[in-house]
C-alpha cells in the first residue's frame, strides 16, 4: 500500500459475532490493511437480538463492564460485519468521539449511515457515497498467498496428473437444498468429466454436505486418483485452490466461488436447488465476464484476469482513513469532526 507510516492505521479492531463467513471476509481484509489487529467477538441475548441491526447493544456488553467486547483504548479502524455487530460499531465510533474510522463489511441493513466506509457486492442494491461496490467478496486468499501455496511441494497433490480440478462442495442453506436428484446429478457429471476427460480431483466437502453426498464424494475418491479431504487438520483448502487447473464449486457459497475466481482458473458451478434473487445476480455478473461455467458441463481451459475484491476494499480504506484523519486533524479547535450517530 502506498502509504506512508504516519498515515497509517496502527491499530485495528475486527467486530463479529463469531460467524465463520464473516470473521473470514474481515480477516482478510484487516491482513491486507497490514496492521496490528485485535479480534473482539460480541454475544448479544434476546430482547436485544431481536432489534438488531437498530440496537441498543446487549447491556451486559456496555464499554464500562468487564469483559465488555467494546472497551477502550479504541482502534484507528474498526471492521464489522453481521447485523448483530451493526450497533456495536456504532457505538465505537461515537465513544472514540469520532476518531475510529468505522467500515461495514455486507448490507448493514440500516442505511449508509452504518458506518464511514462499507462494502457491499454488486448483488446487494446498497449504495452511496461511501459504499464501495465490487463483484466479489473479500477473502484471505490474495495472489502473493496464492502464489505461495502454488510454489509449496506437497507430493499428495504434485503427484496427481494433470487436470488437476479442486471440487468445492458446500451443502444445504438457508436458500439452497441438495435434494437426492442434486446429489446423483453431482456425482454423476464428476464421474463422467473423470472418464471422457481423465480428471483428477482434489476434493473438499463441509459440515453442511449431506451425509448421502459426502459419502458419494468419499467413494469417487477412492475408486480413482483422487484426493478428499476428510476433516482432518491441516485443511488442504487453499492449497488445493492454488494448484487446480480448474475449480468445481457449489452455487450455495457465494464466498467459496468468490475465493475460487481469485485464481484466474476456470470455475464450473453446480446449482442445487432452490436459489435466491442476490445469488442469481451474482452468479449472473461472473457469467457475463466470462468467468463462471455451468456444472455439469465440459471442462473449460480460458483463463482470466483474477478477480479479488480484497486489495480494493483495503485501498480504499486506507485512502477514507487518511482522508478522515486529515480532515479531524485541519478542523478548527472544539469541532473534531463529525461522529456518526451511536447507540
Amino acid at each position: 500500500m502506498p502509504f506512508s507510516p504516519e498515515k497509517a492505521p496502527s491499530s485495528l479492531w475486527i467486530l463479529t459475532d463469531g460467524k465463520a463467513g464473516d470473521v473470514a471476509q474481515c480477516r482478510g481484509v484487516a491482513e491486507a490493511l497490514g496492521a496490528p489487529v485485535e479480534e473482539r467477538h460480541i454475544a448479544p441475548r434476546a430482547p436485544f437480538t431481536w432489534l438488531m441491526p437498530f440496537g441498543p447493544i446487549d447491556l451486559r456488553e456496555r464499554e464500562t463492564r468487564p469483559g465488555s467486547p467494546i472497551a477502550p483504548p479504541y482502534p484507528d479502524i474498526a471492521i464489522a460485519s453481521g447485523r448483530r455487530a451493526v450497533p456495536y460499531l456504532r457505538r465505537v465510533k461515537r465513544l472514540s468521539g469520532g476518531k475510529t474510522f468505522t467500515v461495514f463489511l455486507k448490507d448493514p441493513r440500516i442505511g449508509s449511515d452504518a458506518a464511514d466506509l462499507i462494502w457491499v457486492p454488486e448483488h446487494d442494491k446498497l449504495r452511496g457515497r461511501n459504499v464501495l461496490v465490487t463483484p466479489t467478496s473479500p477473502h484471505k486468499f490474495s495472489a502473493a498467498t496464492l502464489a505461495e501455496l502454488r510454489s509449496r511441494q506437497v507430493a499428495e497433490i504434485d503427484g496427481l496428473p494433470r487436470p488437476r480440478v479442486a471440487v468445492l462442495v458446500g451443502g444445504d442453506s438457508r436458500h439452497h437444498r441438495f435434494s437426492e436428484d442434486d446429489q446423483n446429478r453431482l456425482l454423476s457429471g464428476l464421474r463422467e468429466l473423470a472418464h471422457e476427460a481423465h480428471v483428477h480431483f482434489m476434493i473438499t466437502a463441509s459440515r453442511r454436505t449431506p451425509a448421502g453426498l459426502a459419502y458419494g464424494l468419499a467413494g469417487l475418491a477412492k475408486s480413482g486418483n483422487h484426493l478428499y479431504w476428510t476433516g482432518d487438520d491441516p485443511n488442504p483448502y487453499g492449497l488445493y485452490l492454488a494448484k487446480a487447473d480448474a475449480i468445481i464449486a457449489t452455487a450455495d457459497s457465494t464466498n467459496m466461488i468468490g475465493e475460487a475466481t481469485a485464481t484466474g482458473k476456470p470455475v464450473h458451478v453446480f446449482e442445487p436447488s432452490g436459489g435466491h434473487d442476490k445469488i442469481t445476480r451474482f452468479l449472473g455478473t461472473l457469467r457475463r465476464m466470462g468467468v463462471i461455467h455451468p456444472f455439469p458441463g465440459p471442462l473449460k481451459t480460458t483463463t482470466y484476469e483474477p478477480i479479488d475484491a480484497t486489495p480494493v476494499i483495503a485501498q480504499r480504506i486506507l485512502s477514507d482513513f487518511s482522508a478522515a484523519r486529515q480532515t479531524r486533524n485541519n478542523a478548527p479547535m472544539g469541532q473534531p469532526g463529525n461522529a456518526n450517530a451511536g447507540t
